[in-house]
């Protein structure tokens, strides 16, 4: 009863999955706890985190900088005002002591910031895209490793039954020897197919146990109350359609197209020393004791200054024509990433149809294989079929489910990688892609500055 109801479980799963939506919570929050866990996304999101803040020290650029200065100390000086002053061709000693201030304020740099900004703004965004990308993947793995404990703990349910089916007729063959009416033969034969059937238990159990393992390596939680998931968004219903939201929304290739947008603005950075540079500096200092003049010299300062250099052994133009090979080496990266997309939906896809159609003739197999068990024990029973037959029918159950089984589970997966393929199975579990709040990035910050172990700050 209990194989029946399991079948008719695996039907209903495989409908649903085609069809219609159910619920994905178990699942959803078990891949949220990965997504803290996983150190994988922690990688990306602080290399976005560092980009930010390169692309805040580039636009510092655009604001003024403000230096101020003192010292203090001894001076020695001969000079035209020292020997006019004291009539003799000779050092003076004096206690130089000097103070200012100086701002200065960018005008024109060759649209150097403008384009430094840019670059790093590109690079934000693709390192965004790559915070999703990994966060997809987690959950992807954390999918592959939750529907392994499922598929590991039926195919334990299988191979108890069938250790207990073959218990069963090892009992009916052993009163039949006993009583003289059985052959040594056959209660050898039970006896070996016993061993087997413990041994597959035996099997089944420790790879539920590496399951579990992997459970929790990916997620850091041990695997309780896990429930099938089915997801609610729908599948396109064509390799076409899949193909087109992959390549609309796929955050690889949207990264990568991010990253060509990056070069071009280092390329433009290159170029910024074909300008001169214009800077307005304001000044005051008040110093003492100055070039061997006694008293106070005081300065004011507003001036607009003109850098322009001319030549540097060309090393302007290697750097433009570098730029533009990173130019090139991004496009080709972007180009492989729009290759790679359409490769791992072709995969995906062709791997959810053929074993969602598998898993028809595979149902099949296992219904066929249980009403000819049944029967087979009726014969059996009145003498009309060997016990060999007995027991070939019962490792052809058992084959069966497990193959049902597995292919129930691929199925699932299958489907998953197909959202994951589209960028898109986050959202189908309902999940924002991992955002940190300021106080984590501040928490953050402190440990790596000043490292805080406190695990609450992690």
């Amino acid at each position: 009863m209990k194989t029946r109801m399991m079948y008719v479980a695996g039907a209903a799963l495989a409908s649903a999955i085609a069809t219609g939506p159910a619920s994905a919570e178990p699942l959803a929050y078990y891949v949220s706890e990965a997504l803290d866990f996983n150190p994988e996304v922690g990688i990306v999101q602080n290399n976005q985190l560092a980009i930010l803040q390169e692309r805040r020290r580039a636009f510092a650029g655009y604001l003024p900088r403000v230096d101020v200065f003192a010292g203090v100390g001894g001076e020695r000086s001969n000079n035209p005002s020292t020997r006019a002053a004291t009539g003799k061709n000779s050092y003076v000693d004096l206690h130089r002591e000097e103070m200012g201030i100086s701002i200065t304020q960018m005008l024109f740099d060759g649209f150097f910031t403008h384009h430094e900004v840019a670059r790093h703004d590109a690079r934000a965004r693709a390192e965004a895209y790559r915070v999703v990308d990994a966060a997809e993947d987690v959950a992807l793995a954390t999918a592959e490793a939750y529907l392994g404990v499922l598929r590991e703990d039926e195919l334990i349910d299988f191979a108890k039954e069938n250790l207990e089916a073959h218990l069963r007729v090892y009992d009916q063959i052993s009163r039949r020897s006993e009583r003289g009416v059985g052959r040594r033969a056959d209660l050898d034969q039970i006896s070996g197919r016993l061993a087997l059937a413990r041994s597959n238990l035996l099997a089944a159990e420790g790879n539920a146990r590496d399951a579990r393992a992997t459970f929790f390596r990916v997620t850091g939680q041990n695997a309780d109350s896990l429930e099938v998931p089915i997801v609610d968004a729908e599948l396109p219903t064509d390799i076409t359609g899949a193909l087109n939201r992959a390549l609309d929304h796929h955050p690889t290739l949207r990264a990568a197209e991010a990253d060509v947008e990056s070069a071009y603005s280092q390329h433009e950075v290159a170029r910024a020393n074909d300008f001169p540079r214009l800077d307005l500096e304001l000044g005051a200092s008040n110093n003492h004791e100055v070039d061997g003049v006694r008293g106070t010299d005081e300065d004011l300062i507003a001036m607009v200054r003109m850098n322009y250099n001319i030549y540097r052994g060309g090393a302007d133009l290697a750097r433009k024509r570098e730029t533009a090979h990173r130019i090139n080496v991004a496009k080709e990266v972007r180009d492989r990433a729009h290759d790679e997309v359409i490769e791992s939906m072709q995969l995906s896809w062709n791997d959810y149809t053929t074993t969602r159609q598998r898993l028809e003739y595979l149902e099949g197999h296992m219904k066929s294989s249980l009403s000819s068990r049944d029967a087979y024990t009726k014969q059996f029973n009145i003498g009309q079929r060997t016990l060999l037959d007995l027991l070939d029918t019962e490792n052809e159950v058992f084959s069966a489910q497990s193959a049902y089984v597995a292919a129930k589970y691929r199925l699932i997966l299958a489907s998953f990688r197909v959202y994951n393929s589209m960028g898109a199975l986050l959202p189908a579990l309902g999940l924002a892609p991992p955002q940190l709040t300021d106080d984590e990035v501040k928490a953050r910050i402190r440990v790596a500055v000043e490292g805080d172990n406190d695990p609450a700050n992690y």
